[in-house]
């Protein structure tokens, strides 16, 4: 029985509608970054297009690849040279496309890397903060997690990897903000927000001071680990949409 498959064009429209990508000041094109083959049958998914993804997906026969962190960074070096070269090169050669996602795919309200998150973690959704309203707001709902600590143990269960807190582990739970990813510069607008623990993937040495300043701790679950879901998330979706094969390869990546 033939596979069956979705036109690339069209799975690139699907998603800009889905994701709502033009309602985003991102740092990245959102979308279809390299343009491979026409008819796409098989899609592999990961986090990051490095490497090691790209050379796992030509392995297994991929059509396509989708990621959370494509290419064309604002700001990066533009000469295809190197290992941007060596990247791309496994695409064009073998005329795999690659299509990418960063911050619609973290905010998305279902697919999302936060929507994720919350559905793995247990919390309860109560509103959003910042911009583009990427933070997420809400309760624990377990009522077995009482303190921050039952929090970090909780968190380290789930996502394999122990966050680093900031913060009084004995200090109650109380209203929880997230972030997926590198999202620890937006722990101020947590706090404005009336968040009492706020999450995310990385820390930076301000963030120290001002989780203790605040008294708002802070968890540091992993950049890699915070956004595993998202994208598998929305290649499975793709895949019960358009009856294509998916599948999600994780890259190991301790930060």
């Amino acid at each position: 029985m033939e596979k069956k498959s979705v036109n690339r064009d069209e799975l690139a429209r699907t998603l800009e509608n889905e994701l709502q990508v033009n309602r985003f000041r991102d740092y990245c094109p959102n979308g279809l970054q390299v343009e491979g083959r026409t008819e796409i049958r098989h899609l592999v998914s990961g986090v990051t297009a490095s490497l090691a993804l790209l050379e796992r997906a030509l392995e297994l026969g991929a059509d396509a690849v989708l990621v959370h962190h494509g290419y064309f960074w604002r700001g990066e070096d533009m000469r295809l040279i190197g290992h941007k070269y060596k990247r791309l090169a496994v695409l064009l050669k073998n005329d795999i496309s690659l299509f990418a996602y960063h911050l619609p795919l973290d905010s998305h309200p279902e697919l999302g890397n936060n929507a994720q998150l919350a559905r793995l973690l247990n919390f309860t959704p109560a509103g959003r903060f910042g911009d583009d309203d990427i933070g997420w707001l809400g309760q624990v709902t377990d009522t077995a997690l009482r303190t921050v600590g039952d929090l970090q143990n909780h968190i380290a269960a789930v996502l394999g990897r122990t966050p680093l807190l900031i913060g009084d582990p004995e200090q109650a739970l109380g209203q929880i903000a997230w972030c997926s990813g590198a999202a620890h510069s937006m722990l101020d607008r947590a706090v404005a927000a009336g968040a009492s623990v706020y999450l995310s993937g990385e820390i930076s040495e301000p963030t120290v001071h001002l989780a203790r300043e605040t008294g708002v701790a802070y968890l540091a679950c992993g950049h890699h680990a915070t956004e595993r879901y998202g994208v598998q998330a929305l290649g499975n979706w793709i895949a019960q949409q358009f009856g294509i094969t998916h599948q999600f390869i994780d890259i190991d990546n301790p930060v």
